[in-house]
Formats: structure tokens, C-alpha cells, sequence
């Protein structure tokens, strides 16, 4: 078994996100989420870090890897939860229940789209947000989660 890198920085997708470059381009754009993790990998290089990027549609899958990346020792966790963002008490509650630090971030600017979108249960628990500015948005949370 390897050892686990002290500058591990946890990537975590929900629901949809696979589809990233073919769902609502003119929404969430043409980069695909292979495309966004290929610029993460590289900048968290440059930084000293390395990055564990993760999709999937099911809210457990998401709460089991905070736990886990705590359980690993992460510095953080960047974390696009797309819908259930809007709707998961469970993922909130795992937030607060462990110490590493968890960024929520989204491609789009969810208050300038429809009001169901306006409420955030992860950003409530999330240590800060960053939205609005496309695959931008994942170099921007990695910046940050490099100076936790």
C-alpha cells in the first residue's frame, strides 16, 4: 500500500457533472469534467499538491468521501455537489462532522439562476464558495485550498 500524500486535495462530483461539455454547454460550458481534472492535476503539481478527483450520481457515494478524506488525512475538499447542493441535509451534515476543510464550488452562479437554486445546505456548512466562472471555478477552489 503507498503512503498517502501529506498535500492531498479531494475532488469531489455529484449528480450529473459526468456529463459535463454535452449538458447545457451555454450553462456550465464545453469543458469536460476530464478536461477540468487534467487543469486541476497540473496546477495542484505546480503547487506541490496532488488531487484525488471523484464523480458520482449517489449522495452516499459523497458523504462515504468526506468521511474518507478525512480518514486519509486531506488538507481539503473541493466539492461540486450539483443538485444536491439544493437538497442534502445528509451531505451538510457530514461536512460539519468532519474537520477538513470543504470548499463548494460551481461552474454557474446559482443566484442568477432559478430560486430553488438560491439555497445552499453545503455552502452553509462549506468553509467558503466559489461560483460563476466556469472550469475557472475548480482553479480558483484548488488556489484556495492550497492556502488552508
Amino acid at each position: 500500500m503507498s503512503p498517502i500524500p501529506k498535500n492531498l486535495i479531494y475532488v469531489l462530483n455529484g449528480p450529473n457533472l459526468n456529463l459535463l461539455g454535452t449538458r447545457e454547454p451555454e450553462i456550465y460550458g464545453h469543458d469536460t469534467l476530464d478536461d477540468i481534472a487534467g487543469q486541476l492535476e497540473d496546477r495542484a503539481r505546480e503547487l506541490g499538491h496532488e488531487i484525488d478527483m471523484r464523480q458520482s450520481n449517489h449522495e452516499g457515494h459523497l458523504v462515504d468521501w468526506l468521511h474518507e478524506a478525512q480518514a486519509q488525512g486531506a488538507k481539503a475538499v473541493i466539492l461540486n455537489a450539483g443538485a444536491f447542493t439544493h437538497t442534502s441535509i445528509a451531505i451538510h451534515d457530514a461536512i460539519k462532522s468532519v474537520r477538513t476543510p470543504v470548499i463548494e464550488v460551481h461552474l454557474s452562479n446559482p443566484h442568477t439562476r432559478e430560486e430553488f437554486r438560491h439555497v445552499s445546505f453545503i455552502g452553509r456548512a462549506a468553509r467558503g464558495t466559489i461560483a460563476g466562472f466556469g472550469a475557472l471555478s475548480y482553479l480558483l477552489a484548488l488556489e484556495a485550498a492550497a492556502r488552508i
